[in-house]
């Protein structure tokens, strides 16, 4: 998949969705250590609680899909998961050879600015497993709420037709 990223042509933007616990973070990282020239951005960073999915999503699209795609400077506002409130903002200089990773973020406005769409699926069971041991007594009680806002994206944008290539983990 690595060899897409060479093949995006000017815009080299690569969008990664799917959900929680099925593995995007690591093909992320996956990636930009085959490819060192392109930049993650975790939607982890952007969303506002435990409620903002669709808002985080949007923020990343709007603030930073988007201006990249048109040569322009993207920005977003970072997350303060402990104080539960915003935190700094950031930049991303135009040209950035960048993957976005997180759910919700794979939606009819991203397909027409990334030229490589990945949706990464997992086993529920094997999901669930990875995002505890991964986040534990912090995502647990969390678990039902996201995973409902995961599927509204997914009845609201239907990510994985959207998508270039589907990663089963």
């Amino acid at each position: 998949m690595a060899a897409s990223l060479d093949a995006c042509g000017p815009t080299r933007l690569v969008v990664i969705d799917g959900r929680s616990g099925a593995g995007k973070t690591t093909l992320a990282r996956e990636l930009a250590a085959a490819r060192p020239a392109f930049v993650v951005l975790s939607l982890d960073q952007l969303y506002p609680g435990w409620d903002g999915l669709r808002r985080g999503a949007d923020a990343a699209i709007a603030g930073v899909l988007e201006p990249l795609a048109q040569g322009r400077v993207g920005r977003w506002q970072g997350w303060d998961w402990e104080s539960d409130r915003p935190a700094a903002w950031h930049e991303v200089a135009s040209g950035t050879p960048l993957i976005v990773e997180g759910a919700g973020v794979l939606t009819p406005v991203a397909a027409a600015l990334a030229p490589v769409r990945v949706w990464v699926e997992a086993d529920d069971a094997v999901r669930r497993e990875r995002a505890l041991r991964r986040d534990g007594a912090t995502y647990e009680p969390h678990w039902d709420r996201w995973a409902a806002q995961e599927r509204d994206h997914l009845s609201e944008n239907d990510p994985r037709s959207l998508a270039t290539h589907v990663v089963r983990v």
